[in-house]
């Protein structure tokens, strides 16, 4: 096996993202409740002008001398002494690349020059993403009909939909579609959080009548129905700029997007912490647990043992109360509505 193949399997094995540990992964949908692959994600950085593989080794390794095992990994890239700027170059994880530098002479160094760009995690199907709010929009409009009698509405059919009162539609306005899906509560209290929002689709207008308008749908995230809701559609970028966790924080997921009672890699939850609780996008947090223990046989005397973490999450999108965020790692437990997030120990 020559040097190359085995960094490129140790590094699929040993993938993780940000500072060692978040694991890039493909974004999923869903339609008509079945999960499709999404494309490109994971850790990315952009080369700016002056940049080498020395430098960009020495930032996200701590160590400029596995420029080398980067190079092999994004062999796109011909000649390690000429790469450009607006390439993307993929960042693997900080441990695969450790141990196969340590079996390796150091090579002659590349200039230095410190990058700009900071390290974000791709997710394209950022559109899609819903969220759970204490007040629920007030939509703009509903869909009452669409063309063709059609049952199921997918991209490219015409709907029919009616504007809210003092709403006014203009064709090229774009709305995302979306339902209000049951209350969410807490777990365990049963304290209401907040409703959930269900993203399904985008709708661009074509015609505006006197009691109606005419909208085209330019995209279907699941299938859509009729007396789905309109609210104004919001530009998000799928590139996810990594940032510092809040600390101290504590808190739960409280109900997966799709309502799953285990949840896995790549699914997409709700925890209890917003904005207010400084929860920000591109923040990542760990699932964890923490046994109690007692010291006698009677259970009387009892202590918390140290808290165990067993998964990661990346935050998307966040309300004053709460924030959805991506399952990106999920270690040897399953995680259950409920479980408990923290601050990622150092």
């Amino acid at each position: 096996m020559t040097p190359r193949t085995l960094f490129h399997t140790l590094g699929l094995l040993c993938m993780t993202m940000a500072v060692g540990w978040l694991n890039p992964a493909s974004a999923y949908g869903q339609e008509a409740g079945e999960k499709v692959l999404r494309p490109e994600s994971g850790l990315y950085y952009t080369i700016e002008k002056g940049d080498t593989l020395w430098d960009i080794s020495e930032r996200f390794y701590d160590s400029p001398w596995v420029w080398p095992d980067l190079w092999q990994e994004n062999d796109y890239i011909a000649n390690p002494h000429w790469i450009y700027p607006g390439n993307r170059i993929r960042i693997f994880g900080r441990e695969g690349m450790e141990r196969i530098s340590k079996t390796r002479l150091p090579p002659e160094p590349l200039p230095k020059v410190e990058p700009q760009e900071a390290p974000y995690y791709l997710y394209d199907h950022i559109d899609s993403v819903g969220f759970v709010r204490k007040v629920p929009v007030t939509p703009s409009g509903a869909i009452f009909k669409v063309k063709g009698g059609k049952i199921l509405i997918s991209e490219g059919d015409l709907v029919y939909v009616r504007p809210a009162e003092g709403v006014t539609f203009v064709p090229g306005d774009r709305f995302t579609v979306y339902r209000t899906l049951e209350p969410v509560k807490d777990p365990q209290t049963k304290e209401l959080i907040g409703v959930q929002h269900y993203i399904v689709g985008m709708v661009e207008m074509t015609d505006v009548e006197p009691e109606f308008s005419m909208g085209r749908v330019v995209q279907s995230f699941r299938h859509i129905e009729i007396s789905d809701l309109l609210m104004p559609y919001e530009t998000r970028s799928p590139k996810i700029t990594l940032t510092d966790s809040a600390t101290g924080l504590d808190g739960k997921i409280v109900v997966a997007e799709e309502g799953e009672e285990v949840i896995g890699d790549l699914d997409v939850v709700f925890v209890d912490r917003g904005r207010k609780d400084r929860v920000r996008v591109g923040q990542a947090y760990s699932v964890y647990y923490q046994d109690k223990e007692s010291f006698d046989w009677r259970g009387k005397d009892s202590i918390l043992l140290a808290p165990v973490d067993f998964g990661k999450i990346l935050i998307l999108h966040t309300e004053e109360t709460t924030a959805t965020a991506l399952v990106t790692a999920a270690h040897n437990k399953a995680i259950y509505p409920g479980a408990t997030i923290r601050t990622p120990s150092r």
